[in-house]
């Protein structure tokens, strides 16, 4: 078994350096790996990623991509970069962790712990099923369907707590007969010797106790801003909760806020104003819509009115042919009473009208395709599609009609 110097008390998820031992080398998917006798970097789990960095020993170098954890023998291995180099069994190496990467995944974690630990407060029914912090969009799946006013209101609480309160982290190492004298967000099911990972205030009040293997910052004040970005309804009815934490949430907030201001330049209108801005050229734009609708429904039935009728047996027919495929389906809907219309337009778009029941749209756009190639369908009184012969549409129409 690796020893975890990850856990090194006084020192929780700051030791970054360190001296080893390799006591094998592998691979895993031809992936190089080293497993040493102790090590600083943590290995992915508890829904946190693992470390990366360095090792450096005599004659050699190389990168750690990342790091996993072999259940069944404790060991820990380091994941090399494809090619690399491996150091010999027995070598003694010195091993650096990815100073930045550690203190987003703690800041991620122990962002988890106060987020959730907020939604408890808001509503104890607010219970974590699942989490995930992997990558800089993080998830707290919950039960108890939250709504946006839950979500607001547990945001706001670890907001404030956050700003007005110095919580610290402990790790106390516990017997499991003594978790009863923690307030446990969540019942553990860890036994014998428990991990605990505790953030309280000055005055020695709890804020969140939880059972936990992972790294966390010293201080919670080092999580903000926590922002939740978005939820969802994901599998067995638990609500997915997807937050930002720490430097990657400050990051991310920054961007949006550029974006909000650039836009708000653009619309002469203070950040604060764009919301109002952009819901009044909504209205505008669905009004002008609305015109350009009932614009081209003019233009269509004046263009269609404006096409000579043909007799073909017992049928009055119409041809038009369209300037934009825009106006393709307002001018079958302005076929005159009794008459069968044929419309192409732009694109190889076409299609059939009829107002009088001895003709059934659809039946004769489906044939008129079979013979120029394409595809379409539609009601008997009207049908809309696409063919490969523009050229050919009318006369094979024309034809069937006969």
């Amino acid at each position: 078994m690796t020893v975890a110097l990850y856990h090194r008390p006084g020192q929780e998820g700051q030791a970054l350096t360190f001296t080893a031992e390799v006591r094998a080398v592998g691979e895993s998917g031809g992936v190089p790996e080293v497993a040493l006798d102790r090590t600083a970097f943590y290995p992915e789990g508890g829904g946190q990623g693992g470390d990366a960095g360095r090792l450096v020993w005599p004659g050699g170098e190389a990168a750690v991509e990342d790091t996993r954890k072999d259940k069944a023998s404790g060991e820990v291995w380091h994941r090399l970069a494809p090619g690399a180099a491996q150091p010999p069994v027995g070598a003694a190496v010195r091993g650096e962790v990815d100073q930045a990467r550690r203190a987003r995944h703690m800041q991620r974690h122990s962002g988890e712990h106060l987020l959730a630990q907020a939604f408890a407060r808001v509503n104890p029914a607010f219970e974590v099923a699942a989490v995930s912090m992997t990558g800089p969009e993080c998830h707290l799946d919950l039960r108890g369907d939250p709504t946006e006013t839950d979500v607001r209101a547990a945001e706001a609480l670890l907001r404030e707590t956050l700003g007005r309160d110095d919580l610290t982290l402990e790790t106390p190492v516990v017997d499991e007969t003594d978790l009863g004298r923690y307030p446990l967000r969540r019942e553990t099911k860890v036994r014998g010797q428990v991990r605990l990972v505790i953030f309280r205030d000055a005055s020695g009040d709890f804020f969140d106790v939880s059972a936990c293997g992972g790294t966390h910052v010293p201080r919670a004040s080092q999580v903000a801003p926590v922002a939740v970005l978005r939820t969802e309804r994901v599998k067995s009815g638990l609500t997915r909760v997807t937050f930002m934490a720490g430097e990657e949430a400050a990051e991310y907030l920054g961007g949006v806020y550029q974006g909000a201001r650039a836009l708000a330049q653009t619309l002469s209108v203070p950040v604060e104003g764009v919301g109002e801005r952009v819901g009044a050229l909504q209205a505008e734009l669905l009004a002008a819509r609305a015109e350009a609708q009932g614009l081209r429904g003019a233009l269509a039935g004046a263009l269609v009115a404006a096409q000579p009728a043909e007799v073909l047996g017992t049928l009055t027919l119409r041809t038009l042919t369209l300037p934009d495929a825009a106006l393709l389906a307002p001018a079958l809907a302005a076929v005159p009473a009794g008459e069968v219309l044929l419309v192409l337009a732009p694109g190889g778009r076409c299609g059939v009208a009829s107002a009088t029941a001895a003709v059934r749209a659809g039946e004769v756009l489906r044939a008129a395709l079979a013979v120029t190639g394409g595809k379409g369908g539609g009601r008997p009184e009207l049908a809309q599609g696409s063919t490969e012969a523009p050229g050919a549409f009318f006369g094979a129409a024309r034809t069937l009609l006969a």
